[in-house]
């Protein structure tokens, strides 16, 4: 195994890190759940810590819009839609280093979290939807796992590091999601890349912090704004009557019915999964031929085009509906075309 002494040289002088702390980086297993503008400016800083291994999942494609933001991508990713935990990895694989880095092209839900997060020593949130962050609650705070909530609206964004018995859950804070529409998104709102890259690496500095340093002695939530420019930390306590954390009580992990279709933040798409599981891609390329139009296929995707608009399969039997945001539409031409 190569010597990257020299490498974390100016990263092990730094004295609560120290060697002791670069080894224990070297020997974690961290769960990255988004690899878009958070998830990949969390990446890129994880990779370049020498974190031991990444696990990187991501249900999404790169488009141009993403650009701006999302700092794995370039616009040849765009061009090709490439899904993002693959451009991500052929991004991350130039800088080098030791981290090993684990692809899932898929959406994380209650059905395979506690697959995907097996053997991990923390979990980062680099989503975009309320109900995901809810479930790796659920999941870090029953695995005993500690994990960091991150989001990023407009020009601000909130962090949180959630320490399972040792402190306040997202529920002791937020004990059930918002109801839909009433937060502003990315869509409605915007976003800012440098509001972006302050969260993250308050994200990323928290994560070294957890895997290699000393404990965290408070919990603390975290309010950033890169337009205004203004920070705020507000020290939270556990809730005694917290749902989760107190009560043991893990509803998005355990009881959750899977929501089969929904809108992707800023984009006229939406996701739809399919009832049955895993796709045959080769199979569905020739039940379409002479019913599609540019049907592309390789190993992680199948995208083709009808009159309505275009469709790309994942082998777990997601898809993506490009060119709306009726989710009844969205779930009927999926149904018309993969017979699901």
């Amino acid at each position: 195994m190569p010597d990257f002494t020299r490498r974390f040289e100016r990263q092990t002088r730094f004295a609560p890190l120290g060697k002791q702390g670069q080894a224990r980086l070297c020997d974690s297993r961290v769960l990255l759940v988004g690899c878009g503008a958070l998830g990949g400016a969390l990446a890129q800083s994880l990779v370049r810590s020498g974190v031991g291994e990444l696990v990187l999942v991501d249900r999404d494609l790169v488009e141009e819009s993403n650009l701006p933001r999302q700092v794995l991508f370039e616009e040849r990713h765009a061009r090709e839609s490439t899904p993002k935990v693959q451009a991500a990895a052929e991004t991350l694989a130039r800088i080098g280093g030791p981290t090993a880095l684990e692809l899932h092209a898929t959406h994380l839900d209650e059905s395979n979290a506690e697959e995907l997060s097996e053997d991990c020593d923390l979990v980062l949130d680099g989503t975009d939807n309320l109900a995901t962050r809810y479930l790796l609650n659920d999941l870090a705070v029953q695995s005993s796992t500690p994990w960091i909530y991150g989001g990023v609206v407009g020009s601000g964004g909130l962090v949180l590091a959630v320490l399972p018995g040792k402190g306040p859950c997202l529920r002791c804070l937020f004990p059930e999601p918002a109801p839909q529409g009433s937060l502003e998104t990315c869509e409605t709102a915007g976003v800012l890349q440098p509001a972006v890259a302050l969260v993250a690496a308050l994200q990323a500095g928290l994560a070294l912090r957890l895997l290699a340093g000393p404990p965290l002695e408070k919990t603390q939530l975290f309010e950033l704004d890169a337009w205004e420019p203004r920070t705020r930390a507000l020290t939270i306590e556990r809730d005694p009557n917290c749902p989760c954390c107190s009560k043991r009580d893990f509803p998005f992990l355990n009881d959750a019915q899977p929501h089969r279709a929904v809108r992707l933040c800023g984009r006229n798409t939406v996701q739809v999964r399919g009832a049955r599981g895993e796709t045959d891609l080769a199979g569905l390329e020739r039940s379409l031929a002479g019913v599609a139009r540019s049907l592309q296929r390789n190993e992680l995707l199948l995208r083709f085009e009808v009159d309505e608009g275009r469709i790309t399969v994942f082998p777990d039997g997601r898809a993506l509906v490009e060119g709306t945001e009726d989710v009844g539409r969205a779930l009927a031409l999926y149904d018309r075309y993969l017979g699901r």
